[in-house]
């Protein structure tokens, strides 16, 4: 973009020439095996990738969400399942510890998530309350000198592999009686009771967290018991444009394939890129991207400066996720049987992306709270 600063388009090199080396080589296979590159993973602390937004005090990079966001667009491209798990442990690990989290606590646990020596996971969702996110049941009780946290959590990304969890419970009555924690592996009673297998981001560990009596010291909860909310609403809008930066290069990744194949597939004599109908398509295509990466850069401009607003993130969450879809689509359709086959990386990016529509908030749920905001506006 125009205005990346010279710090950011330094980053955008550093990021493209990591996502060729270290992860394009190896997606595939870890698509089909279902399996976690850790290696790449590992290399991104390396780098100093691992706490792109937190503060340099404790090893992070100090930047923001579009720094951020130009990490989930390069890494995207070349392997959205192992892109969301970066973003599980950045954005909703490490982002949340330093946001939310006590000095102590982040001198405690943020050097070892920024180096990559321990990998992060967030705890939000369960069996019974996805989109309704606040009638979570896993309830945590106060004891003498801990807490015992009891019940589960599902769909959590880097849960086989996590060594700090930021956990979210239910501490009274009222839907907003919410109170965080950071979880260690090991602590007594915390597991992982089972491994989720997906349609795709299958490059992305996902399982369900178990709480049995769970004792966790006091010095462990963040915040006040009842702040959980605040917590949530203060990552909500960079976790949906980050998320977001993953579809964008979803898309971009379609419209390289398209042009690549284009000119080298021949029908009827000559290359598809010669047919007006397929260049139509890859017209149409790569401007959807720009203006996907249009809206999406200037919303995480206006973030880096505090002036983003929870409608707007919830606008970008909505609408790239369902255009990478879209485009997604078209590249499958261009290539034909191929694109239909695993022989292409097209159909992969289609399964991918649709775990966009679904997680940070369903479509449907980004259309609730652009829709009520905009209402109580005109009021």
């Amino acid at each position: 973009m125009w205005y990346f600063t010279d710090e950011q388009k330094q980053l955008v090199d550093v990021c493209a020439s990591f996502a060729k080396n270290e992860i394009a080589p190896h997606a595939e296979k870890h698509d089909t095996d279902e399996t976690f590159n850790i290696d790449a993973f590992k290399k991104m602390g390396e780098l100093g990738l691992l706490g792109i937004t937190a503060d340099p005090e404790y090893g992070g990079a100090g930047m923001g969400a579009t720094a951020a966001t130009i990490v989930m667009e390069e890494f995207g491209k070349a392997c959205p399942g192992l892109t969301l798990s970066y973003l599980a442990h950045s954005m909703l690990c490490v982002n949340n510890i330093e946001t939310n989290a006590s000095k102590e606590q982040k001198e405690k646990y943020l050097p070892k998530l920024i180096t990559g020596e321990h990998i992060g996971a967030m705890g939000m969702s369960e069996p019974g309350y996805g989109s309704d996110a606040v009638g979570m049941q896993c309830k945590a009780t106060k004891k003498d000198d801990h807490y015992s946290i009891t019940g589960n959590k599902m769909w959590i990304t880097n849960a086989q592999y996590a060594d700090v969890v930021y956990l979210y419970t239910r501490t009274g009555s009222a839907r907003k009686d919410l109170t965080t924690f950071i979880v260690e592996k090991g602590m007594d009673g915390f597991s992982v009771s089972k491994e989720i297998h997906k349609m795709g981001m299958r490059g992305s560990p996902t399982g369900e967290l178990t709480f049995e009596n769970c004792k966790v010291p006091l010095e462990n909860r963040v915040g006040e018991e009842g702040d959980s909310v605040h917590h949530m609403m203060r990552n909500l809008e960079i976790e949906r444009l980050t998320i977001a930066g993953i579809s964008l290069g979803i898309a971009q990744a379609c419209v390289d394939q398209c042009i690549k194949y284009a000119n080298e597939r021949e029908q009827f004599g000559k290359t598809l890129g010669n047919f007006q109908l397929i260049q139509k398509m890859i017209a149409e295509m790569a401007t959807e991207t720009e203006m996907m990466r249009t809206f999406l850069y200037d919303s995480c401009k206006l973030w880096d400066e505090g002036k983003v607003s929870n409608t707007r993130a919830a606008m970008v969450k909505l609408q790239l996720p369902k255009m990478a879809t879209k485009i997604a689509l078209d590249a499958i359709q261009l290539h034909g049987g191929y694109g239909y086959s695993r022989e292409f990386p097209v159909e992969k990016l289609l399964r991918d992306n649709k775990l966009n529509e679904i997680g940070a908030g369903t479509n449907e749920v980004m259309i609730m709270i652009i829709a009520k905001n905009l209402l109580n506006q005109m009021k």
